[in-house]
């Protein structure tokens, strides 16, 4: 690994450890119920997780729309526009926990398939979970977080974690954790053999900032002068796309690979201002 592609994991890592700095809660299975618990990080990060030290933005977005009395989000709306605005997906590739959990996973040496006739077709879904388990159900029905409840990998994973720390906990898994270890089973197995498929396939959170890729702040743009069409950044790219026709897809999560694997440096991350098109020349 060379030293820019250390950059991201390293930045991972410490992201993961800030967002579950309660550490002292692995221990006693307790959740950690500070003032900073009302402020939402910007990744995937359960609050009942023993570390959690925030709020997880898709379950605080739940909480509010499936209130008994409706109050509109601002606070939660606010701060994923925010971050999206900022980062875009940069979020999910940097700073999400159970992104890296699936980084690692991938890291095992397995049969590796990022390619599949079905992966086209299968990344709309991501849209629909945001749309049906996270807005329309808990309108519809109040106080049931359809999404944590029902399919939530970080959720099961908190759930773990606790009853490790705490038998009592373990003793009052039902029928429905059964199912969620379920979920989790098939997610933490994909992600040996595809790149971060919770990502590519379920995370609504990621379908939510993919929306912002084109306009957010840091973004990746493409020098036309330099760019001869060969290719090696969709051959090295695991979201199955072609950063040189599309640098701002919404499934890019701005891991990086494509910049190093380019050959000719065509490709540029980074705070890119006062651009509108997709493609965009850069000068040195």
């Amino acid at each position: 690994m060379d030293k820019k592609a250390f950059v991201r994991p390293v930045v991972q890592a410490i992201a993961t450890l800030l967002q579950n700095a309660n550490f002292q809660g692995f221990f006693t299975g307790k959740i950690y119920q500070g003032p900073v618990k009302n402020v939402c990080v910007p990744g995937l990060n359960c609050y009942s997780c023993p570390g959690a030290m925030g709020a997880c933005p898709i379950g605080s977005l739940q909480s509010f729309l499936g209130a008994r009395s409706f109050r509109f989000p601002y606070y939660v709306v606010g701060l994923l526009i925010f971050f999206g605005a900022l980062l875009g997906r940069a979020v999910c590739g940097f700073l999400c926990p159970f992104g890296f959990l699936q980084d690692l996973l991938y890291r095992i040496p397995f049969i590796k398939r990022n390619s599949f006739k079905l992966d086209r077709y299968l990344r709309y879904f991501k849209y629909i979970v945001l749309g049906l388990f996270v807005i329309l159900l808990p309108l519809c029905f109040k106080q049931t977080p359809f999404f944590c409840k029902y399919i939530c990998p970080s959720g099961t994973t908190a759930g773990l974690l606790l009853a490790a720390a705490d038998s009592r906990i373990a003793e009052q898994f039902g029928g429905l954790f059964s199912w969620k270890l379920v979920v989790l089973g098939i997610v933490l197995s994909a992600s040996l053999i595809v790149w971060r498929p919770f990502c590519k396939y379920l995370c609504p959170l990621g379908a939510l900032y993919g929306f912002f890729n084109r306009i957010s702040l840091y973004r990746m743009a493409v020098d036309s002068s330099r760019c001869v069409g060969c290719d090696a950044c969709a051959r090295a790219c695991k979201m199955n796309i072609n950063p040189s026709v599309e640098p701002n897809s919404h499934e890019c999560v701005r891991c990086g690979d494509c910049v190093r694997a380019c050959p000719h440096q065509a490709l540029k991350m980074g705070i890119c201002t006062g651009h509108k098109s997709e493609k965009l020349d850069i000068t040195d």
